[in-house]
Parts: C-alpha cells; structure tokens; sequence
C-alpha cells in the first residue's frame, strides 16, 4: 500500500510539473510583449499612438517616428505574396491529395519539405541574382522604369517561402474529409472535378482560410529575404514596382543605430510591438478556426 501511494505521489507530481510546463510558452509570449511595451513607453510617453502609427516622417534626430511608410510597405509585399502564393499552393495541395499518385505524392512532399528548411537568406541572394533582374525587365515591359528592388520581387521571394506552409496544412484539411463524402459523390455520378469543388473544397474551407492565415503571418515577419529585394526605400509604394521598407527590415537594418538615443530605442521597439501584435493576431485567428475544424471532424 506504501508503495502504492509513493506511486500516486509521483504521479502527481509529474503531472503538476507538466501542467506548469506546458504554460511556458504562453508566459514567453506575453513576457515579450511586456518587455517590447516597456521598452517602447518612453515614445509612446510623449507622442499620440495616431502620430507613431500614420506619420510619414522618418527622422530620428528631429523625434520623428512615422511608422505609416513601413506598416503600408510590410502590407504591400505581403499581401502581393499571399496573391501570388494561395492560388498555386490550393491547386498543388488539391492534385496531390485528390489527383496525384501516392509515389507522387511522397517525392512531393519531400521536396516540400526541403523548400521549407532553406535558409531565408539563400532566398534573398537567389531573389537578387534572378527576381531583381527579371522584375527590371518586367516593368520594362510596361514601360517603367525600376530598378528591380522591388515589392513584386519581394513578393515572389515570399510566396516562394510561404507555399510549403500553405500546401502542408492545406492536405492535412482534405485527409481530414471523410472517404465517405467522396465516394458518395461520386456515387451519385458527380465528376471528380465536381467532388472536389463540392465537397472536399466546401468541407475544407475553414481549414484553407486558416492555411492562408497562417501563410500570411509567416511572410508578414520575414525579414532578411525581403530586406534584400525590395529597395528599402521609406515610401508608401504606388505600384509594384516601386522600392517599399517593411517593419522587418527597419528593425534588423537600424537596431544599433543610434542606441543612445531613448526615443529611437523606443520607436524600434514599438515597431517590434506592433509587427508582433499583427502576427499573434492572425496565428490566433488560424489555430481557432483548425481547432474548431478538428473538433467538427471529431
């Protein structure tokens, strides 16, 4: 009976240890938030949030911290990514899980996975040596004059990066429609062309809108691929060919500029702050609707 109760003990106390554990990552988060909010209070202390958030005005030697021009370039390129990225990566995950056969489909997603662990700087000097020169030439076709560094070059860098996230938890949205649905559809003489339409692809939705959230929060915070390509000029861009400067590269080109300086310490920082906000925002917004989609599966 000892015996028995010193095992219960440790039982339990395994499983407090674990319990606490498991809370871990969530205190890091918010004690990153915490720390970036401090560290950002002495600006926010002397300016309105409204002026940080849409003042144009990049100087630090005057105390002017306009963010508007790094937030609006951040959305520009990746929002031109996701354009770029969501439609190749529904169809590829869509002929893999529905089309391709399992040989296929295994070799596929070895290469998925290898695209997924490149370094995101060989991405940028691949994006310099190829997707510089060949956006110059594009604009050139339209008659316009660019450079290269680009938002369209940083956007094909990043939907290049985001397409194996995409397309991974895309099929794991279509495994997880039931066989039944399919054959029934099938059974009931719809094509395979209209199965998919109807049935996988109505059934995965959720599963997909989360798949490009995710996707959007990964390109929304990458930083070196980006920061070589697209220019880093502090601009609101007009076009896609015109040079922008994401918040991502505002703080890996500045960080140690002028640290002696609070302000420009504390507006890196509240850069750092919102970028963060963004990217929780719509991780959060992904993992609930994939927990709501697992639970309707269940």
């Amino acid at each position: 009976m000892a015996r028995d109760d010193a095992r219960l003990r440790r039982d339990r106390r395994a499983r407090r240890s674990m319990r606490w554990i498991s809370f871990l990552p969530g205190l890091l988060v918010g004690l990153i938030l915490l720390g970036l909010y401090l560290k950002s209070r002495g600006l926010l202390a002397l300016k309105p949030l409204t002026s940080l958030l849409f003042g144009s005005e990049w100087k630090p030697l005057r105390g002017s911290f306009g963010l508007y021009p790094y937030i609006l370039g951040t959305f520009w390129v990746t929002l031109t990514a996701m354009i770029l990225a969501v439609p190749v990566s529904l169809l590829t995950a869509v002929y893999l899980s529905e089309y391709a056969p399992r040989s296929v489909r295994g070799a596929a997603k070895t290469f998925i996975d290898l695209l997924s662990g490149i370094p995101s700087v060989v991405f940028g000097v691949w994006g310099m040596l190829m997707v510089v020169p060949l956006t110059a030439k594009l604009a050139g076709l339209f008659g316009v004059y660019s450079s290269g560094f680009s938002v369209l070059a940083g956007a094909i860098v990043l939907a290049i990066m985001v397409f194996p996230t995409i397309i991974l938890v895309c099929l794991e949205v279509f495994a997880s429609v039931p066989r039944d649905l399919r054959d029934a559809s099938l059974a009931l003489g719809a094509t395979k062309w209209e199965t998919v339409k109807h049935v996988v692809l109505r059934k995965g939705a959720p599963g997909v809108f989360a798949a490009v959230v995710l996707g959007f929060s990964r390109a929304f915070g990458e930083t070196m691929a980006v920061l070589m390509v697209v220019g880093n000029v502090a601009k609101v861009p007009r076009s896609l060919f015109d040079s922008a400067y994401p918040l991502p590269a505002l703080i890996a080109n500045h960080y140690g500029d002028l640290m002696s300086v609070p302000l420009f310490d504390s507006a890196l920082m509240l850069a750092a702050l919102v970028l963060m906000l963004v990217v929780l925002v719509f991780n959060l917004a992904a993992r609930i609707i994939l927990t709501r989609i697992e639970r309707r599966v269940e």
